[in-house]
């Protein structure tokens, strides 16, 4: 196996008229890991996907998949990857089982080594393995979008918003065998979505592109300690005549009765906090504290570059 799974060096794409959806991104996929890449819309990474998946010719870089680079060992550098695509791309008088011996037979796949319908029962589609697609409804469009995905065995998967718009039954699917192919197969998973709560779940590290720049890269857990913001909720025994004050600590009464105290760690530790709600008098029944969360870390770092 190889350290990692894709690499990405001074990586460049200008569009006819000068328009640049990439402006030299390094980057580093760890092989094995659950790796998501987030932007706003228009941040490139649909650019960086199409040019890993070879159907955007770079301007310039170097991109290795898999320890193959993908100028100098086009063929094999494609067979190290499968991407499940945002779009609905199925010919409609294909069945499930059909299109899944075409696309093995595009990769090369000899008839012995097909899995077909091992990958459309891990997917669920069995029951429709002779059914037109025209006849499948979206989430099945969409599970078949991951079975092609999947029919070479690649090393490394690319899910292009794999779950936008979808039921939460596929989208609990979906992540059931994409946590599956990474803890019993190894593979690489690289995530691209909208729904941050997802890559916080799902995610072991994350890149942020913002305007066809890399503007973060760590650990999932990293990037939520950048965000020092903090609340303290308390439920008190009784509500407060007044609510009390320091400087660097605002407190709000919420409808449910608890106080919430926002302050932030790199200045105020919890004891100051508390230190505050016994001297106003406070009862403390309960109390729990609200982390930053992934849509913090995101805008924080996006809006600081005037996304």
């Amino acid at each position: 196996m190889t350290q990692d799974a894709i690499r990405i060096e001074g990586l460049r794409k200008t569009y006819e008229g000068g328009k640049e959806a990439l402006k030299g991104v390094d980057l580093t996929v760890p092989a094995g890991s659950i790796f998501g890449l987030l932007g706003p819309n228009g941040a490139g990474k649909s650019t960086m996907i199409n040019i890993l998946a070879g159907l955007v010719v770079k301007t310039a870089g170097k991109v290795d998949i898999w320890g193959w680079d993908q100028d100098a060992n086009p063929r094999q550098s494609r067979a190290a990857i499968g991407v499940m695509p945002q779009e609905l791309n199925l010919d409609p008088f294909f069945t499930p089982h059909g299109a899944l011996e075409v696309q093995a037979g595009l990769y090369g796949v000899p008839k012995a080594q097909r899995r077909s319908d091992e990958i459309l029962e891990m997917v669920g589609l069995t029951d429709k393995r002779d059914a037109y697609a025209r006849t499948l409804s979206g989430g099945m469009r969409r599970r078949l979008l991951l079975a092609k995905a999947l029919v070479h065995s690649p090393q490394v998967l690319v899910l292009d918003e794999p779950t936008a718009g979808v039921d939460i039954e596929l989208r609990q699917m979906l992540w059931r065998n994409v946590r599956r192919l990474n803890e019993e197969r190894g593979m690489t998973i690289i995530l691209t979505t909208h729904y941050l709560e997802e890559a916080e779940e799902m995610c072991d590290e994350i890149a942020i592109i913002n305007h066809g720049e890399l503007v973060a890269r760590d650990s999932t857990q990293n990037l939520l300690g950048q965000v020092t913001a903090k609340t303290m909720v308390i439920t008190p025994e009784s509500a407060p005549d007044t609510l009390p004050s320091a400087p660097g600590i605002t407190v709000e009464a919420r409808k449910d009765g608890t106080l919430a105290f926002s302050y932030n760690a790199a200045d105020t530790q919890a004891e100051q906090v508390l230190s505050l709600a016994h001297q106003a008098g406070i009862r403390i029944r309960d109390v729990r504290t609200e982390q930053a969360d992934l849509q913090e870390v995101f805008l924080s770092l996006t809006s600081s570059l005037g996304a």
